[in-house]
C-alpha cells in the first residue's frame, strides 16, 4: 500500500471488531479504526481510547511508512512490532515519557498504532495521585506521554499480550463510533498522511502540532 496523497478530513462509523480483525486488518487506517474507542484497562483503572495515529511498517512490506520506527527493519528496540497482532510495544520519547503502541497485522509484518488520548472511565482517585489533581481530569491521559504516566507503563510492560486475561495491561475493542482523521501529530516524515483518528465530541483529544521539520507541500 503506497501512502499517497493526504486525504481531507471525514468522519465514518466503524463495525464491531474482534481481534481476528486487527489481525487481518488490510491496511493502517484500519487497524487505527480497530483500537479507537476501544476500553484500554491497567490494574484497577479502565480508559476509553478517543485518539490513535496509525503507523505502517518496513519500507519493503505491505504498508511503508517512513514515519514508522520499523521503517529500516527490524531491532531489538521495535522487535514487538514485527509479532504478533495485540501486543504493547512500549517506547521512550525524548528521555522520559513512555509511550504505548499496539501491534498489528499478521505475524512478521510490522505494524502498529499509537495510543494518543483516553478518558479516565475508573481508577480516578489512582491516576489523580499520579498527575495534577488540580488540572481537569480530561487532562489527565491527553497526549501519549500523558496516557503512559497516566497507567504508570515502564518498559517492563513491553511485549505485553493485551487480549491475554491476565495481563496487567488489557485491550477490549469496542463498538462502532463516529470518528475524524487528519494528519499525524509531530512527525517531519510523511507529515501529511491522515492517519491520525479521533473521536470528536471528546474533550480530551490533544491538540495538532505540525513538526516544524516537516517539508511544506505547495
Amino acid at each position: 500500500m503506497r501512502l499517497g496523497r493526504p486525504m481531507s478530513q471525514r468522519r465514518g462509523h466503524n463495525r464491531r471488531v474482534s481481534i481476528e480483525t486487527l489481525e487481518n486488518v488490510k491496511n493502517p487506517l484500519e487497524a487505527g479504526l480497530t483500537i479507537l474507542g476501544s476500553t484500554l484497562i491497567v490494574d484497577d483503572i479502565s480508559l476509553r481510547i478517543v485518539e490513535v495515529e496509525a503507523y505502517g511498517g518496513e519500507k519493503d512490506g505491505p504498508w511503508p511508512d517512513p514515519a514508522a520506527h520499523s521503517y529500516r527493519g527490524q531491532t531489538p528496540r521495535n522487535s514487538v512490532m514485527f509479532g504478533r497482532a495485540g501486543r504493547l510495544y512500549v517506547y521512550r520519547s525524548y528521555g522520559m515519557h513512555f509511550c504505548m503502541n499496539i501491534s498489528y497485522g499478521p505475524d512478521g509484518v510490522a505494524g502498529g498504532v499509537l495510543l494518543r488520548a483516553a478518558e479516565i472511565e475508573a481508577g480516578h482517585d489512582v491516576v489523580s495521585a499520579r498527575r495534577s489533581p488540580d488540572r481537569p481530569s480530561h487532562q489527565w491521559a491527553r497526549g501519549p506521554g500523558n496516557l503512559g504516566a497516566s497507567v504508570a507503563i515502564t518498559l517492563a510492560d513491553n511485549g505485553t499480550d493485551v487480549f491475554n486475561p491476565a495481563s496487567r495491561v488489557r485491550l477490549e475493542l469496542g463498538e462502532s463510533k463516529e470518528w475524524v482523521s487528519g494528519p499525524r501529530v509531530g512527525v517531519s516524515t510523511a507529515a501529511e498522511v491522515p492517519w491520525r483518528l479521533w473521536i470528536p465530541d471528546s474533550r480530551a483529544v490533544s491538540a495538532y502540532r505540525r513538526s516544524p521539520r516537516a517539508p511544506v507541500i505547495s
